[in-house]
């Protein structure tokens, strides 16, 4: 049972939650079942980042051991997500002869051809964590998805390079390796999530999937079924708890309360001196503030500013590949600052596109919690580990 299981791990800057899958026979052949879903508290992770290895480490274990009584047997191996803000995005072409006499292509042509457009000037502290391949050409004949089979001389492949700060790279593996986890493979967050929520069809016609996190947001655009962009962001929703407290002047466990259960993002749906009482809140949250009316309207006003300059941000990354308000499937929004009240309806607007909360469909889930927005991620860990080990 043990050699079935597949983890995925997401290390996110408040929460570490881990996803756990096993393979089972089903009447359609072999199946991936959820078994097990935890998240515990993070500390040493900032906006990403890791910047202190031992609280990592003590987050990650904290996290393992709830997951292994759950399930009842111990974990290995992982797959992990990076959040870092720090990755980059390039294209890369790399060309080969196709080697057999016939001039049929293989497989291994196929990867020699990637393998020739990794060979691209990394920057100093940076590695290559994917090479995604957009399209092929073969001979003169351009934009093939699938060359293996056809004949000619020559192959080459357009990719895209996604690299990473390697010192931030080593430090989330060393806090990993520290629990006695053995590491798969390093995954890019919004890549992952995107495994668990977008449809071949979604992929097809161009969208954005969008990963709110606490303090970095993540996104991935495709198009045609292939990756055309991908950026993690250094703005979450912790931003906008942050500026509920400024605005209020009050703790900033009593504005994340506030944002969670009377937030919304569209401040032009509430009147002036509508105002909620807060009493109870400040109550059990054991403030000694005597803050106990506030007006729905100005929560409202701050949490609007704020969802309005994550969208620009996002949009800015849209813009510098052409496709601001071009993707006709839309924008699919995961993570925990999703789930936030009225920001769909922004979204459509600031970003001018369809805009929907993403949903597990690729994957037989029975466990609810996998299903809601902040789990997404570590689900999508999970799917993208059960399809590398099929086509290894």
């Amino acid at each position: 049972m043990k050699e079935d299981i597949i983890a995925g791990l997401d290390i996110g800057s408040t929460a570490v939650r881990l996803v756990i899958g096993q393979k089972i026979s089903g009447p359609s052949g072999e199946e991936l079942q959820i078994i097990g879903a935890v998240s515990s508290p993070t500390a040493g992770v900032s906006k990403g980042v890791v910047n202190s290895i031992e609280e990592t480490t003590s987050s990650i274990s904290a996290c393992l051991e709830k997951a292994e009584r759950i399930i009842g047997v111990p974990i290995s191996n992982v797959w992990v997500g990076i959040n870092d803000p720090h990755i980059k995005c390039e294209r890369s072409k790399g060309v080969v002869a196709v080697s057999k006499s016939d001039g049929e292509i293989n497989e291994n042509d196929v990867a020699r051809a990637i393998e020739a457009a990794r060979a691209l000037a990394v920057p100093v502290n940076y590695e290559i964590l994917h090479v995604m391949p957009i399209r092929f050409s073969v001979d003169n004949q351009n934009d093939i998805k699938d060359p293996i089979g056809m004949s000619g001389i020559r192959l080459e492949v357009e990719a895209l390079i996604i690299q990473g700060l390697s010192t931030q790279t080593k430090n989330l593996t060393k806090a990993i390796f520290r629990t006695g986890l053995e590491i798969e493979d390093l995954v890019i967050a919004p890549l992952a999530a995107a495994e668990a929520v977008l449809s071949p069809k979604q992929k097809e016609l161009g969208v954005a999937l969008i990963n709110i996190g606490s303090s970095t947001t993540s996104l991935a655009v495709y198009e045609e079924r292939n990756l055309l962009h991908a950026a993690v962001l250094p703005i979450g929703s912790e931003y906008i708890t942050n500026d509920i407290a400024l605005g209020l002047r009050c703790p900033i466990n009593l504005a994340e309360r506030i944002k969670l259960e009377y937030g919304h993002a569209n401040a032009s749906l509430f009147e002036k001196d509508e105002e909620i009482d807060i009493s109870h809140l400040v109550k059990e949250e054991d403030v000694n503030d005597d803050i106990s009316l506030i007006s729905r309207k100005y929560i409202a006003e701050i949490i609007e500013a704020r969802v309005e300059e994550i969208f620009e941000k996002i949009d800015k990354e849209l813009v510098k590949i052409d496709r601001s308000g071009m993707l006709p499937a839309g924008a699919i929004f995961t993570g925990s600052g999703a789930q936030l009240d009225g920001l769909i309806d922004v979204a459509k607007s600031k970003l001018r596109l369809p805009a929907a909360l993403g949903q597990s469909k690729n994957v037989n889930v029975v466990i609810d919690k996998v299903k809601s927005p902040e789990f997404l991620p570590a689900l999508g860990l999970v799917i993208w580990g059960a399809n590398e080990e099929t086509t290894t």
